[in-house]
């Protein structure tokens, strides 16, 4: 029987799955994924974990154990989150040795609401780094402008970086120039190249939502051409300049001193409109040395009906250039749009962070532990005298 996944991994593309959650890891689920469906990699978002912890008891004892000792709604989610992080490396680690560290990885992102604070940004992700203390680990940091700007430090520490939230070609291009800066640091600070790693994520489908929508405010026959077609072209011309970057002097003399590339890994992969084939950002995205994050259904769907073609990203540069150039000449401001794109990506991260608080505060406050708990001595009433 055919085996698109297998076919797909045989092309280069990573295996990764959109998704986490303690089910998983105690059911065998991620495990079983590894096994048969070609998984080789994980990634987690606050949306994902918010969903997780709302839709399991399986969080319970831990959460009574963090009311018992009075925790914080903040770092109860670190100290939940890191657990299931750090399950998952364990679930993964066998991929990551035999891969000699290529694969293998799991990430956990920063907190959404320092999005726009560097230095909280770097601290953040030394403290999550400490908390999970796996080498397989990847630290998720939001490609804002002072996100960009919290890439080169981590790496020259000697943690492990995924660029998250990658709209614009831009904004691509200077966390490529951030991943570079911040390998320099790392070999001037003497550290092992080859035990660092880096992906970038390019968000896919959200930009054809996003523009198709302003096309179809247009509405002309000469712009329907080009609906659902910016997407797979903004990839295909981010990876030209990831090509492009292998092969400058600058990556020589890194990738010399043991250093791995910065892999472009396709993200938000799960298709939208409803009128599109459910394995197109899959199919239309395949060639050597990328990855692609999945949710379950993306991967089930590429499993069961998938028709892959072979490379189809590399030689079409000219061809996605002139799509964004058909895209401008209609008026479609393209700037705008991955600015856009970007701020909402931000608020809706920082809203699911915001809803996983809420559900701990009331699960916190309404544990058996939190309401038996026998207050210190310095929160007792002082008898009178």
């Amino acid at each position: 029987m055919p085996d698109p996944l297998a076919e797909l991994s045989a092309a280069g593309v990573s295996i990764w799955l959109d998704d986490l959650s303690r089910v998983r890891l105690a059911s065998g689920t991620l495990a079983g994924l590894i096994r048969d469906r070609h998984v080789v990699g994980v990634t987690s978002n606050p949306t994902i974990f918010a969903a997780a912890i709302a839709g399991s008891d399986l969080y319970d004892e831990q959460i009574r154990d963090l009311a018992a000792r009075g925790v914080g709604v903040d770092e109860a989610t670190r100290m939940i989150t890191t657990f299931d992080v750090r399950w998952a490396c364990d679930v993964l680690r066998p991929v990551y040795n035999a891969t000699d560290g290529v694969d293998g990885r799991v990430s956990i992102e920063v907190d959404a609401r320092l999005a726009r604070h560097t230095g909280n940004t770097v601290a953040e992700a030394r403290a999550l780094w400490w908390l999970v203390d796996r080498p397989n680990l990847f630290i998720k940091i939001p490609a804002t402008e002072a996100g960009v700007a919290a890439i080169a430090p981590c790496l020259a520490e000697g943690i492990s970086i995924n660029v998250t939230l990658i709209f614009s070609l831009q904004r691509y291009a200077a966390v490529v120039d951030a991943f570079l800066d911040g390998m320099e640091r790392a070999a001037a600070a003497g550290r092992d190249l080859s035990q660092l790693a880096s992906v970038a994520s390019f968000f896919i489908s959200r930009v054809d939502t996003a523009i198709d929508a302003r096309l179809d405010e247009i509405a002309t026959p000469a712009v329907a051409t080009l609906r659902g077609r910016a997407a797979v072209a903004n990839a295909v011309l981010a990876f030209a300049h990831h090509d492009e970057v292998l092969g400058s002097d600058r990556w020589a003399r890194l990738a010399a001193a043991g250093a791995r590339p910065q892999r472009p890994l396709w993200a938000s992969t799960g298709v939208k409109d409803p009128g599109y084939d459910d394995t197109r950002y899959v199919a239309d995205l395949v060639t050597a040395g990328v990855v692609n994050t999945m949710p379950e259904a993306t991967l089930d769907a590429v499993a069961d009906h998938a028709r892959l073609r072979g490379d189809t990203v590399r030689g079409r540069r000219d061809e996605a250039r002139s799509i964004l150039d058909g895209l401008a000449a209609a008026g479609v401001d393209y700037d705008q749009v991955v600015t856009t794109l970007e701020t909402a990506g931000v608020a809706t991260f920082a809203a699911s962070g915001a809803q996983l608080a809420t559900l701990l505060a009331e699960r916190l406050h309404t544990s058996p532990a939190a309401q038996s708990e026998t207050p210190p001595p310095d929160e007792r009433k002082t008898p009178p005298r």
